[in-house]
């Protein structure tokens, strides 16, 4: 079989990035300075990065991320009771493998959904499904799902997910709708999935937002035991200092 007729099988297998790298090896003559064992490994490795990085971008655009926010952007010289250990031991994404969750409170501007979206691109990367979603906004949609029909499709798409971020909880009391589709996300994700809830209010003024008792109790017995806590302390807001939107 000839060098074209090789490299045609293989983009019509998918094998892009296998192609690529037999391509670049071919034409610069690279391929006689190695040898076979080490030819197969190079060509096997640029066809996994292919696959892999791929696999990446499906996975942030799907996420729907607030921010395109890195780890390595993430200030920890900025006072704000920010845990460095602690967001270290989490970069690691475990705490997805183990089905925990991370609540994340603090003031507007402290960088909640900056350091939520960096732990999802994390999660990304790792290889999970994440989702960003803003809490007004994703009641909203479900009451329209509702309306129409699709509700049961939109929240087993939420389940499925292996990490949800719901930032800005709490903004504004719950109606009775919402907290019931609060509850069945939360007891749908609780021991199977993990979840970041971001909001400017401490946890401890959630039962006002969720605004019954039973449901309250619920929701938050299912969370807070399985999290991780992030207590943001701010005096200056991080939005304004790195001119985020």
């Amino acid at each position: 079989m000839n060098q074209t007729a090789t490299m045609q099988k293989l983009e019509e297998m998918r094998f892009n990035g296998f192609a690529r790298a037999y391509r670049e090896m071919t034409e610069t003559g690279m391929a006689r300075e190695f040898t076979t064992d080490e030819v197969i490994s190079h060509l096997v490795q640029a066809e996994w990065d292919d696959r892999y990085n791929r696999r990446l971008q499906r996975l942030i655009a799907n996420a729907r991320f607030r921010y395109q926010a890195s780890f390595e952007e993430i200030d920890f010289s900025a006072k704000r009771n920010l845990d460095k250990d602690q967001l270290l031991r989490l970069s690691s994404s475990d705490w997805i493998a183990k089905h925990q969750n991370i609540i994340c409170t603090g003031s507007t501007g402290s960088g909640k959904s900056w350091i939520a979206s960096a732990l999802g691109h994390l999660g990304c990367q790792h290889g999970y499904k994440v989702l960003y979603r803003n809490c007004i906004k994703l009641f909203d949609e479900l009451k329209v799902a509702k309306a129409d029909g699709s509700y049961i499709k939109e929240i087993s798409k939420i389940e499925k997910m292996d990490l949800l971020i719901l930032d800005d909880f709490g903004l504004k009391p719950l109606d009775g709708h919402q907290r019931l589709m609060l509850l069945e996300i939360i007891e749908d994700r609780h021991g199977r999935k993990s979840t970041i809830i971001t909001s400017q209010l401490p946890v401890n003024q959630w039962h006002d937002v969720i605004g019954d008792q039973t449901i309250a109790d619920g929701c938050l017995d299912r969370l807070v035991h399985s999290s991780h806590r992030i207590e943001l302390k701010s005096e200056v807001s991080m939005r304004k200092t790195y001119k985020i939107d």
